[in-house]
């Protein structure tokens, strides 16, 4: 997997430094955190990232937009969760590859190989 900078999209501090800890356990070089939507928007202007995992519930609001904007600017991306499946996502991001809370190394290996299938 070649993917060098990651933008992690997590309003929980302590799940946010977790996730940082095991993409640098599987290769990653460059970790931008943020917490809210906004923060995403400018760090996607002003930065290139190779994918993105993004926290489904921001609290008062969803990562769903978001996500299309990173589709329309061809950032690949995944969500994170405390939920097991997608199936009350909307129909348009039901296929997101999924990675669950709580996670370890090898569920996020899963889920690279889900992002990045060519890499496997």
């Amino acid at each position: 997997m070649k993917a060098n900078r990651v933008l992690v999209l997590e309003d929980s501090l302590i799940i946010a430094m977790e996730a940082e800890d095991i993409l640098r356990q599987v290769g990653v070089e460059t970790i931008g955190i943020v917490s809210s939507l906004e923060q995403a928007m400018e760090a996607t202007k002003s930065e290139t990232f190779d994918f993105a995992l993004l926290d489904v519930n921001l609290g008062e609001v969803m990562s769903f937009d978001f996500a299309r904007h990173l589709a329309s600017i061809r950032i690949p991306f995944g969500f994170v969760s405390g939920y097991s499946d997608t199936k009350d996502f909307p129909e348009d991001l039901q296929n997101i590859p999924l990675l669950v809370k709580p996670f370890g190394e090898s569920a996020m290996r899963d889920f690279l190989q889900k992002l990045f299938p060519a890499d496997a």
